[in-house]
Order: C-alpha cells, then structure tokens, then sequence
C-alpha cells in the first residue's frame, strides 16, 4: 500500500475542508449543505436527481439538507421549463455570496500549494485528480478547459 501518499492525501484533505468548515459553522452548517451549495451553484437549474447522481447520496439525506438550505434563503427551488413536476435548484443571492466565500477560502489554499509547484503545477495536479475520478464518471467532472468556458459564457442566474 501507498501509506505515505494515502496519508498525505488524508492531511491535504482535513485541511482543505476545514478552511470551509470554520466559515460554514457560523451558519449551522457543515461539509453536506457546502456540497448541495457548491453544486447548485455551479450548475443553476440542477435537477434533484441529477444532484443525488452527483453526490452518492440517498434522497433522505439530501432532502434534510436541502430543506435546511431553502428555510435559510439560501437555495430555492421552481418547477421546470419542461416539466413542472421535476424541480430545479437556484442558489439566491445570500447562497451565492456564501458559496463565493467558500470558493475563495478554498482557492487560497489551492493558490499557495500551486505556487509551490511551479509552472506547470496546476496542470500536473489537475491531470492527478482528474485521474483519481473512476473513469465510469469522469467525463461528468469539469475539465480546466470547461471550466474556463463556463466562465466566459456569462449569465448564472437566468
């Protein structure tokens, strides 16, 4: 066994997360709620089921998180375009300054770490996690290059 990266990854982990945890506490929340908020933002619109796809998680559990998250103004949900009965996830406006001030805290230490690495470190660790993914799902995480046209793209909210 790979103790020694296993390890290192376990440290990086902790404390990559806990940057966030300490902000999330101030608002009754935890690594759960940071996950629904991160994905609702970064994909206005999301379905309920494509949430729990991308989670692992059973509906009983996302269901307690999504409602703590709606009572607080944080994420709402309306019917679909399509279909009204398939509800779709928004962040409002106080879920988007939330999820932006996690990102942030997190960007920091991604940053720093980067930095360590040199030029060609964002590449290299971005060809790491993106293999770490089970292939089966990788092509449903974001490559930098969608990432970047995401951001170009404009509008968040429709």
């Amino acid at each position: 066994p790979m103790y020694e990266l296993i390890e290192l990854f376990f440290f990086a982990y902790r404390d990559f997360v806990g940057d966030a945890d300490r902000l999330l506490e101030a608002y009754g929340f935890g690594r759960a709620h940071h996950r629904v908020l991160y994905f609702v933002t970064r994909r206005p619109g999301l379905t309920i089921a494509e949430l729990l796809e991308i989670l692992r998680i059973t509906k009983q559990s996302l269901n307690r998180v999504l409602r703590e998250l709606v009572a607080k103004n944080f994420i709402e949900t309306r019917a679909g375009a399509l279909d009204r009965r398939r509800r779709q996830l928004y962040a409002t406006v106080e879920g988007e300054r939330l999820a932006l001030r996690l990102a942030q805290v997190q960007t920091g230490r991604f940053a720093g770490a980067l930095e360590a690495l040199g030029d060609d470190g964002r590449q290299s660790a971005a060809a790491f996690l993106n293999a770490m993914i089970d292939p089966d799902t990788r092509a449903s995480a974001p490559t930098p290059r969608v990432e970047a046209a995401r951001r170009t793209v404009g509008a968040r909210r429709p």
